[in-house]
């Protein structure tokens, strides 16, 4: 591929996690990676601050999605309609032609302890801003607190259960069924016989 081609930011992410998987995160260079994607160090560091944000990139973009789904809600909308409009929002980024990419990335960071690290401290923040925006709705401190820890896990589960090998649900399909069944396990904490 030539270095003017469209999708540098593909391109790179593409190489990248290509080469983490093949060589292992610590081992693989930036210069390795721009070079593998047919770009110049100078390119890649115009779409990624560094190599961690190949794999974080958009994280901080999905707390801010989920935060706006959030506060711009209607009213009337319940918390539990809030988180699903929340995992609506990020529909987007869950497509089949990323299912694969989604698989590979998830590989790197659990094979990697700093990385796992910096996945955990993006879920807090995506937490953060998902109670921050429900307090905004008027929620309660604890609610929302328990709220954005649900949507989280709701988030997390769902992905999981997305980039599993054989899996063709949609996202949105298997995050609502994710949402609904922490919110009937949550209702069942209670009468559960130890």
């Amino acid at each position: 591929m030539g270095r003017w081609e469209p999708n540098a930011r593909e391109r790179l992410e593409r190489a990248a996690l290509d080469l983490f998987v093949e060589r292992g995160y610590d081992a693989t260079t930036v210069a390795e990676i721009a070079d593998r994607a047919g770009l110049t160090k100078s390119t890649f560091f115009r779409h990624f601050a560094d190599k961690r944000e190949v794999l974080f990139g958009g994280r901080d973009q999905m707390a801010d999605r989920f935060a706006e789904a959030i506060r711009t809600a209607a009213p009337e909308v319940t918390t539990v309609g809030c988180l699903a409009a929340a995992l609506e929002s990020v529909a987007h980024a869950f497509t089949a032609e990323r299912h694969d990419l989604a698989r590979q990335r998830q590989a790197v960071i659990a094979a990697n302890s700093e990385l796992r690290e910096r996945e955990l401290l993006k879920q807090a923040r995506l937490g953060s801003a998902m109670a921050e925006a429900l307090r905004v709705r008027g929620v309660d401190e604890t609610t929302a607190r328990l709220a954005a820890e649900m949507g989280v896990l709701a988030l997390a589960t769902a992905f999981a259960r997305w980039t599993e090998p054989a899996n063709r649900e949609p996202y949105t399909e298997i995050a609502h069924a994710v949402l609904r069944d922490l919110q009937t396990r949550a209702m069942t904490l209670g009468s559960e016989v130890s």
